[in-house]
């Protein structure tokens, strides 16, 4: 393959991987399907129905595992044919197999297929797509991953534009047979364009992005190495604090935005700035490095907690809906952190397995997030005062484990040249 092939396919590979990870952005799009599938089994109580969220977000980080042990053995290719049978099986599985005078039945079924199948497709998407897509751009591992996941961060957002529609027009049965053929003809399309450069050209899979800063990884550490590492614990606190901090906010910008007055139109606009956060905090991450970007994304967090606490306190609608804003921008540059930190720091060697063990860093916060929302909203009578507050005090704790995090790279770093850190 010749230097200016490589220059002009590494577009259209990044072009396909941010349209497969948009099609399946749908693990953020639960709600779209929940108010169709309640009007049809009107005896399902809301936390039954949730446990489905629940299960796809599981299976979902299963999936990216399951893809980062399948990266070692065949083509990313049939990783994203492996993803599109999933989605074939689950949608379609749906569209003949749930049935209103069986709705016991038909909950299990959901779970199975929407929270197994199509969780795990997702998972097997998303690793397979970055894992592929960031090793034709080295030195610019997190703008790529930034943009990546900005698309798969909008899927939800752009799933619904074309979903609900569909629904009301065909029935919630027959808009999941589309979906599942739909979903599948994207990533069976995507897995002829998206490929690995080849071995020895200039963009060698050997290596992904180059290290920045002291913080930066030296070698490539196998799994259990990560594991075994502070640095990698510390960056999953920090994470865990990010997306719970995020999803106190996000999990119902609409609604708090209609609670002070505004269009819940407003909130939705939140889904827009988490992608902002994600291609502008994995920009920082290349140019910067691991440590300016997380700290910007943290005080980003506390600025957006002390808003929303002063807009509360005032009653001013613009100040709430800013730190919302805000929130939606630091949400979104945690899995761009994620991306970028593995690569950068841990290595391109084992990047597959690593991206999807250091992406289940996510589900702790998932369920943290809207358990602490609703508990706090219980507590306080319907006033999200206190939940601005935890937000506030979630903020403060990611700054400070961001603090010890860049101390325990310093001294990894120096250990493994052989040096010891001063004063460590």
């Amino acid at each position: 393959m010749t230097a200016d092939t490589r220059k002009h396919r590494n577009i259209p590979c990044l072009i396909a991987g941010g349209a497969m990870l948009l099609t399946v952005g749908l693990i953020y799009g639960w709600s779209i399907f929940r108010s169709p599938l309640t009007a049809m089994f009107p005896s399902w109580q809301p936390t039954r129905i949730s446990v489905t969220f629940t299960v796809s977000m599981v299976c979902f980080s299963l999936g990216g595992i399951l893809g980062g042990k399948l990266s070692g053995f065949i083509k990313t290719r049939f990783i994203l044919l492996i993803a599109a049978g999933a989605f074939l099986i689950g949608f379609c599985g749906l569209s003949f197999l749930i049935d209103p005078a069986r709705p016991e039945a038909s909950l299990l079924r959901l779970y199975v297929l929407y929270g197994v199948f199509c969780g795990a497709g997702v998972g097997l998407t998303y690793n397979a797509t970055l894992n592929t897509v960031v090793r034709w751009f080295p030195g610019r591992t997190g703008a790529v991953s930034g943009a990546l996941l900005m698309c798969f961060g909008l899927g939800g957002l752009a799933l619904g534009s074309v979903v609900t529609p569909l629904v009301g027009a065909v029935g919630l049965r027959r808009a999941f047979l589309a979906l599942g053929l739909g979903v599948a003809a994207v990533l069976v399309t995507g897995s002829f364009i998206v490929k690995a450069p080849g071995a020895g050209s200039e963009k060698s899979p050997e290596r992904g992005g180059s290290p920045r800063g002291d913080e930066s990884g030296i070698r490539d550490y196998s799994t259990g190495e990560m594991l075994r590492s502070a640095v990698f614990w510390l960056y999953c606190l920090w994470h865990v604090a990010v997306v719970t901090g995020g999803l106190l906010i996000v999990n119902s910008a609409a609604v708090i935005a209609v609670a002070f007055n505004t269009a819940a139109g407003a909130g939705l606009l939140v889904s827009v700035f988490n992608g902002i956060g994600r291609v502008a905090v994995g920009a920082l991450f290349d140019k910067r490095g691991r440590h300016v970007a997380m700290s910007v994304n943290s005080f980003i967090l506390l600025g957006a907690g002390i808003l929303l606490m002063a807009g509360a306190a005032l009653r001013a609608p613009p100040m709430v809906i800013l730190g919302m804003f805000l929130t939606g921008i630091s949400f979104g540059g945690g899995p761009a952190s994620t991306s970028a930190l593995v690569n950068t720091y841990f290595g391109q060697k084992h990047y597959a397995m690593n991206l999807s063990v250091a992406t289940a860093s996510s589900i702790p916060g998932s369920i943290l997030g809207p358990l602490l929302s609703s508990r706090l909203q219980e507590l306080s009578g319907g006033s999200y005062g206190t939940t601005f507050v935890m937000l506030t005090a979630v903020a403060v704790a990611a700054i400070a484990v961001n603090t010890a995090l860049r101390l325990a790279a310093l001294k990894a770093r120096m250990e493994t040249r052989g040096r010891r850190v001063p004063g460590a």
